[in-house]
């Protein structure tokens, strides 16, 4: 056994062996033990006779102890010199209690010790290590913190100058819509302006005209007034001749008076009516245009989020609707039912009920990942009983999904968006005027693909789903996954 060292010597020289710690008020028995006067005291309690020395068992008549001055200033020497090496470098790392240097490391109370506090009996049987080697153990730990917390530091001031970044890029994007919109608009004013020039002079045209015809017509008139009042004039004065004069010019004058030759002219011709007429039609129309491209700019500019449901009267008989007609999946067997003209039956195909001739609308559907579907808008008139290729040749603008989750846009051929993740939800964008079908990530709002803009002819268009079992890979059947049917779902 390794002899003990000078230090582990004093220490146990200067413990108390009934509180395992620094004797307070030494007393000394006769037999030469020493103990505090507090423990001994406690030890002795209740006995009249027999008092027996704890560490040698000697037998005393009486209760006898004196104080032991010389130990009590050792340790208390002891203390003030704060023993092992408290003058040394690291000499603040002392016990504080004990004033002694702290050397090892209390694994169950996750505390520094110093020697005393080892062999206490409040730590007594504790497992302890060097504190070096504690230390270490958690300076390690903190590196590697330090390295996390250093790594999360990085990251934000990647996010500050990413964001930084892609503010710019927004801004600068709003500024080029802005300097679009000042162009359109510009064209637009551009455009009303010389319509309206062109109007107003039309109309001041017609005004002229309008004001020369008056003036020719009073003109007319005034001459025959003129010729009126002059045969009026001369009949008056014949009336007055004498009966030789007056029979020698009568036939003259009543000839004059009997031909009837005042014919009432026309003022306004029916042509200058029919561009008068011409003119209000066309400010009826105009007024109807205006208000047509009002209501068109209105519903444009907002955004309709449309509440879809699907349409049973056009669902192919393999699939099934939930009775709510949000959810629709691959049934698989054939339903009995009426082989209605709406209906698809070779397409594995459903529409949504309300179908869109104007404005702008979205709606979102949940997918199954890897899954065999498709989602997007068709032609009202797009082919229901036969065999026909999902593109916009046939009516038909979608976005679909093959088995393990490859994306494509139904297109001839198929067209298959750059995608590192696999989207659960997909948002579905038409703009009927500006005949655009985009789709999106409805959770992040990154675009996925945009069809090249179509024209639908004023023709209704509906939401269109597409479900196949999952369990095909080309023309093989999977026996892991046999039986099994893709699903979608519109989200609230």
């Amino acid at each position: 056994m390794a002899a003990a060292s000078p230090t582990e010597t004093l220490q146990s020289e200067l413990t108390c062996s009934v509180c395992l710690d620094y004797f307070k008020e030494p007393v000394s028995l006769g037999c030469g033990h020493n103990f505090c006067r507090a423990c001994i005291s406690e030890v002795w309690e209740g006995l009249d006779a027999n008092f027996s020395c704890p560490d040698c068992r000697e037998i005393f008549p009486q209760r006898n102890f004196k104080p032991n001055r010389p130990l009590r200033n050792i340790i208390k020497a002891t203390q003030e010199l704060k023993l092992f090496s408290a003058k040394e470098p690291g000499a603040e790392d002392v016990c504080e209690e004990h004033h002694g240097a702290l050397q090892v490391f209390c694994r169950e109370d996750q505390v520094p010790l110093c020697l005393f506090c080892h062999l206490s009996k409040e730590h007594r049987g504790h497992a302890v290590i060097p504190i070096e080697e504690a230390a270490q153990d958690y300076k390690d730990q903190i590196q590697c913190r330090l390295q996390v917390l250093e790594k999360e530091r990085e990251d934000i001031l990647m996010l500050i100058s990413n964001g930084g970044k892609e503010t710019q890029e927004l801004l600068t994007h709003i500024q080029e819509e802005k300097k679009k919109s000042l162009a359109e608009f510009k064209q637009l004013h551009q455009f009303l302006e010389e319509q309206e020039q062109g109007l107003l002079a039309r109309l001041e045209d017609l005004e002229k005209t309008i004001v020369q015809k008056h003036n020719d017509y009073i003109a007319r008139l005034s001459s025959e007034i003129s010729c009126l009042n002059s045969l009026i004039r001369d009949t008056r004065q014949m009336c007055h001749q004498p009966l030789r004069l007056f029979f020698q010019d009568v036939n003259n004058t009543l000839n004059r008076c009997g031909k009837g030759r005042f014919r009432k002219p026309v003022a306004f011709t029916p042509e200058l009516k029919w561009r008068i007429w011409e003119n209000s039609q066309r400010h009826s129309f105009l007024g109807k245009v205006i208000q047509q491209f009002k209501d068109t700019l209105f519903s444009g500019e907002e955004l309709n989020k449309a509440n879809v449901t699907l349409d049973p009267a056009t669902a192919n008989p393999r699939l099934v609707l939930s009775e709510d007609r949000r959810s629709v999946r691959w049934g698989g067997g054939l339903q009995d039912l009426p082989n209605n003209p709406e209906r698809f039956f070779a397409e594995r195909c459903v529409l949504g009920c309300e179908g869109f001739t104007s404005g702008r609308h979205c709606w979102e559907v949940e997918a199954e990942v890897g899954g065999c579907w498709a989602v997007g808008v068709a032609r009202e008139s797009v082919e229901r009983k036969g065999d026909m290729s999902l593109t916009p040749a046939e009516g038909v603008w979608a976005l679909g999904q093959e088995w393990m989750g490859t994306y494509y846009a139904l297109t001839s051929p198929k067209t298959y968006p750059c995608l590192i993740w696999s989207p659960r939800r997909i948002r579905v964008y038409l703009d009927y005027a500006g005949g655009q079908v985009a789709f999106f990530d409805a959770e992040t709002h990154v675009p996925i693909f945009t069809f090249p803009p179509a024209s639908f002819s004023g023709e209704r268009v509906f939401p269109f789903f597409w479900v196949w079992r999952s369990d095909v890979l080309g023309e093989k059947i999977l026996p892991c996954t046999k039986g099994k049917g893709s699903w979608l779902t519109l989200c609230p």
